[in-house]
């Protein structure tokens, strides 16, 4: 699915579709996390099996909003994720891949201090 043609200043998400997502003109196929200013690789467990421990390095980067992209379809992680993530002031929402994608490039264009966490499968 192909996202937008304009690209604001920054990382912004291209395309997504299963096993690939192109963030500005580069391909991954693994897991990332992305803000407008860096591109991470992430090695996170299934999504049932998530803890705070795996978002560690995005919690450090203190951002207003997570976006939790789950690749093809929705997932809802553990309830103890969600709430531990909120306790921080941090908004945590979840969301197929390519919706995260678009959320984050509409939030990020208003330059807001958003970080997608977004699984490729």
């Amino acid at each position: 699915m192909k996202l937008d043609l304009d690209q604001p200043a920054g990382n912004y998400a291209r395309s997504f579709s299963p096993g690939e997502l192109r963030i500005n003109n580069k391909v991954f196929r693994t897991p990332v996390i992305l803000t407008s200013d860096s591109i991470l690789e992430w090695s996170p467990p299934p999504i049932a099996a998530m803890t705070a421990a795996d978002f560690e390095q995005i919690l450090l980067m203190k951002p207003e909003l997570i976006l939790l992209g789950t690749g093809t379809r929705q997932e809802i992680p553990e309830n103890a994720l969600i709430i531990t993530i909120m306790k921080q002031g941090i908004g945590f929402e979840f969301m197929d891949t390519a919706a995260a994608c678009r959320t984050y490039n509409l939030l990020a264009g208003e330059y807001r201090n958003v970080v997608a966490a977004l699984l490729v499968n």
